[in-house]
Formats: structure tokens, C-alpha cells, sequence
């Protein structure tokens, strides 16, 4: 399997928890929304469920260092560079 899939999966764990974690606080803490809790937290784990795939996939390529670098410097060209112990080595 490719990284990112291991790194979405790690990442789906925590974004799940978040997503049901904002949600259940809203729905009991309204208080007409706490009187419907018996549907509403069903639907916010539904739709915690849902939509964290694809948020998880969206992120798990910056938590790749040598992607984000990579990708930080096309979009800067003149940004300065992250320091490179190889490059700078007094030792080659």
C-alpha cells in the first residue's frame, strides 16, 4: 500500500473524533437540540462517518515532509530554503 493511504487511515482516526466531538457538543448543547438528541446523534455520527475520508485523503499529502517542501518551494521559488544538513556539511 502507498503512504498516503497509511497516513489518511492514521489521520481518518483523529479527524473522525474531532468531527463527532464538534458535533455532539452543538447538538447538546442547544437546548432545543438536546430535546431531538435521539435523532441528531445518529445523524452526526452518520455524517461524521461520511465526510472523513475524503477531508482525511485532502491532508494526508502535507503530513508527507518531502512533499510539502517540495511543493512549498515551486510555489515560492525565492523563499528560503529549509536547512539541508547534507548540503551544508563541513564533512563531503
Amino acid at each position: 500500500m502507498r503512504t498516503r493511504v497509511y497516513i489518511a487511515g492514521v489521520l481518518a482516526l483523529m479527524i473522525n473524533a474531532v468531527l463527532f466531538g464538534i458535533g455532539a457538543v452543538g447538538v447538546l448543547s442547544v437546548p432545543p437540540l438536546n430535546a431531538e438528541a435521539q435523532f441528531y446523534l445518529p445523524l452526526i455520527t452518520a455524517l461524521s462517518v461520511l465526510l472523513t475520508p475524503p477531508i482525511a485523503w485532502a491532508m494526508a499529502p502535507r503530513l508527507r515532509a518531502r512533499t510539502w517542501r517540495r511543493a512549498e518551494t515551486e510555489r515560492r521559488p525565492f523563499a528560503r530554503r529549509v536547512y539541508d544538513p547534507e548540503e551544508n556539511s563541513p564533512f563531503r
